[in-house]
């Protein structure tokens, strides 16, 4: 297979004939290569060479001239180059060696097919050539493009050694899963089952960055499925693990609360890709399982989860190592309000219930609106439908309070006082008459919020109203 037509920017030429000239086969590997065969858009280009990454890296970057910049790595052997928006990383082929303790490998250079061998799995184990006389061939040792027609994650080597040497490749299985809406192949996921204990030796700022791209999917359920059912969730989020299951008492159950979280969390992931409210939505039910409570009258209970949950926030994302700053208070404000659109549903929607909520919610109440409606999970779609168009009330009476308060806020550059004044008027309906048309010209911006331009109106005005000015000054 010749992939030469799909390398259409001018850098893999120059690399390529760089690499030439020092004598040297180069390849562009891993996920860019994969990704030009799904036709999705990369910017950062990683190049093998047979021998010194660091030393092609600096050839190129001479090469390709002004507005080149280059970073070396001299302990890992690799280099980077940037060039506009494109980032090239160089390294030389090599294989690699696990401790047990680590998932950093005792790196010493090696052949391409020993490079190759070392991937992860076999959608990322594919080079394509980018040396003259090979330019664009493919280098597939493990069926890689079979794989992505078939849409399979699989290791290129024995998935048990695969992930007990680099655990975090249990959870980029998941990540890749959840991205591409591919499936893990049943002996691989079988491996992750087995080995998901070692994920004990990442670090929680490594978890939480596949955790992040696992969010950000199209469906980000299908990560937490996963993880759920790799046993992989118990040891990295034991609170999430506790939502799930039903328990049944006198023959009355609940839901599942972890189906019913990853349900609600795919609603808003079709209606926002904003990071932290999906975050909201995965914890919006967190504390449903320290909260459950049987009651002889009304069966299972889950007082206050809302706001308990509010509290557990802080500290799972100090363990997760998540952002302790704006985002974990966003997040934890949402969790405590989720219920209250609901609660505006339910009883009379007043005035001031409503404006105890803008008040809350503040500039975030259209995403915790977004996060009300995706939490209508019920199977019964007249149910459903009822509870979605009381939203529409809710939030129309949002609309209507919120442009109220506005227009009650509005202050014109004059006001009744200067009107008498100019007028020699005194409190009378005559008064009305003049303040309202110009306080909605200069709100409308019919006219500039002046006392310039609202007196010139107002003399405009006075004729049809058989009023003269006593005081034109204002």
């Amino acid at each position: 297979m010749n992939l030469g037509h799909l390398l259409t920017d001018p850098v893999f030429t120059r690399v390529g004939a760089t690499a030439n000239r020092l004598g040297r086969q180069c390849f562009v590997v891993g996920g860019y290569v994969r990704d030009l065969m799904l036709h999705r858009h990369s910017k950062d280009i990683d190049f093998v060479t047979v021998g010194s990454g660091i030393e092609l890296a600096e050839a190129v970057a001479k090469d390709l001239g002004r507005g080149t910049h280059i970073a070396v790595y001299a302990n890992y052997g690799t280099a980077q180059v940037h060039r506009g928006q494109l980032e090239l990383e160089f390294v030389g082929a090599r294989r690699e060696s696990y401790d047990r303790t680590s998932r950093n490998p005792v790196v010493e250079d090696g052949t391409l097919e020993e490079d190759i061998s070392r991937r992860d799995f076999t959608i990322n184990a594919m080079a394509i050539s980018v040396t003259p006389d090979s330019f664009g061939a493919v280098i597939d040792m493990f069926d890689g493009v079979d794989d992505l027609c078939d849409r399979i994650i699989r290791t290129p080597l024995d998935p048990d050694i695969t992930f007990s040497d680099d655990p975090l490749r249990m959870m980029r299985a998941i990540r890749f899963a959840t991205q591409l809406g591919f499936t893990i192949h049943p002996d691989t996921f079988e491996a992750i089952k087995r080995n998901a204990a070692r994920i004990e030796i990442i670090t929680p700022e490594r978890i939480s960055t596949e955790l992040e791209k696992i969010m950000l999917s199209p469906k980000p359920s299908i990560g937490w499925d996963l993880l759920h059912k790799s046993g992989l969730l118990k040891l990295i989020f034991p609170e999430l693990e506790a939502m799930a299951g039903v328990q049944v008492m006198r023959g009355r159950g609940h839901k599942d609360n972890f189906y019913h979280t990853l349900e609600v969390l795919d609603n808003v992931a079709e209606k926002s890709d904003k990071l932290w409210l999906r975050w909201a939505a995965l914890l919006h039910d967190i504390a449903k399982p320290v909260t459950k409570r049987w009651d002889d009258k009304l069966g299972w209970t889950f007082h206050n989860h809302n706001f308990v949950g509010s509290k557990m926030v802080p500290a799972i994302f100090r363990r997760l190592k998540l952002s302790m700053g704006g985002e974990m208070k966003y997040v934890q404000k949402l969790v405590e309000l989720h219920m209250r659109p609901m609660t505006l549903v339910e009883d009379e929607i007043t005035d001031s219930a409503v404006r105890r909520l803008i008040h809350y919610a503040e500039d975030d109440l259209a995403d915790l609106m977004i996060l009300a409606r995706a939490d209508i999970t019920s199977k019964n779609m007249a149910k459903k439908q009822l509870f979605l168009a009381n939203f529409d009330i809710v939030e129309q009476k949002f609309a209507d309070i919120l442009t109220k308060d506005e227009d009650a806020k509005f202050r014109p550059a004059l006001d009744g006082k200067d009107i008498m004044r100019i007028f020699g008027l005194g409190q009378c309906p005559l008064v009305g008459r003049l303040m309202k048309p110009m306080t909605a010209a200069a709100k409308d911006c019919t006219i500039d919020n002046t006392r310039e331009a609202c007196l010139a109106f107002l003399l405009d005005l006075a004729p049809s109203l058989g009023l003269t000015p006593v005081d034109p000054t204002a």
